[in-house]
């Protein structure tokens, strides 16, 4: 029995390993190489650490595009997107958990549905509205249809966490004589905060890597983002990956940080929404 256990033990240790590596080690050469010269990078067989570190394609990557342009449009649009997708989805979660409104289920079931559309599907449409309305190559236009797209996961994870939040702590505040608007920003929210927290970075990810949505709605530069920015490195005959590379660990370093500062809020915060009474 022992040796079943630990030979159990050894084989999910190294899925884990090997998981781990999987995911971990083209992060791992994106760094390296863009630290390295054109020779380690054209090398045969490639290099995997720079013989010689260099910032050249630092240096080229700030030169050739307005990158730090990218990455203030994208943390502008990015901050505006997930504001308005959690104080919809707030409201949004606290109707459906604690007032009596029909075909609920069916509605969070609707809502799921949309979520999972793919995003292709709705370019076309998006397009032809937003020209109408004039949110083409604006900031709230991008960032409005990324909260729309990101709403869906907001309201099912709050919905979760608010389905553990005992009611007697609303019933207390009533004899209080708090109104509905006081029960929601002074209870609700303060216990609601932790899964308030993860899921704002949850969707700060995924605003910030939006695509195709922000190659098609924003194509002017003065409103690009950052992951479109990665694609005008290469030209028609050559792709210079160290200047891609310093530009790709630019554009993920601030998740990086975001992530490796709240991870334990982000983890407290998504079992707390797992959490039900």
């Amino acid at each position: 029995m022992k040796q079943k256990k630990i030979g159990k033990k050894i084989v999910c240790w190294l899925f884990v390993i090997l998981f781990l590596f999987t995911m971990i080690s083209p992060m791992l050469y994106m760094a390296f190489a863009s630290f390295m010269t054109e020779g380690d990078l054209n090398h045969i067989p490639p290099k995997l650490i720079p013989s010689v570190w260099t910032l050249k394609n630092y240096v080229a990557a700030f030169a050739q595009q307005p990158l730090l342009k990218y990455v203030f449009n994208s943390f502008v649009i990015t901050i505006i997107a997930m504001v308005i997708c959690i104080t919809a989805g707030c409201m949004a979660s606290y109707a459906l958990t604690r007032t009596n409104i029909r075909f609920k289920k069916l509605f969070l079931v609707f809502v799921l549905a949309i979520s999972l559309l793919p995003t292709i599907t709705l370019i076309n449409p998006i397009f032809k509205m937003y020209s109408k309305f004039g949110l083409l190559n604006t900031h709230i236009g991008l960032a409005l249809i990324i909260s729309v797209l990101d709403l869906p996961m907001t309201i099912w994870f709050l919905t979760a966490a608010l389905k553990g939040i005992p009611v007697s702590f609303e019933e207390s505040a009533k004899l209080d004589g708090a109104n509905l608007f006081q029960l929601f920003i002074y209870v609700i929210i303060p216990l609601l905060k932790a899964s308030i927290f993860s899921i704002s970075i949850l969707v700060f990810i995924g605003a910030w890597n939006r695509f195709l949505l922000s190659q098609v709605l924003n194509q002017y530069e003065q409103y690009r983002t950052v992951v479109v920015g990665l694609t005008l490195y290469q030209t028609t005959h050559t792709i210079p990956f160290g200047v891609v590379a310093a530009a790709g660990m630019i554009t993920v370093l601030p998740l990086m940080i975001l992530v490796l500062l709240f991870q334990k809020n982000i983890l407290g915060g998504i079992m707390e929404g797992g959490v039900k009474e």
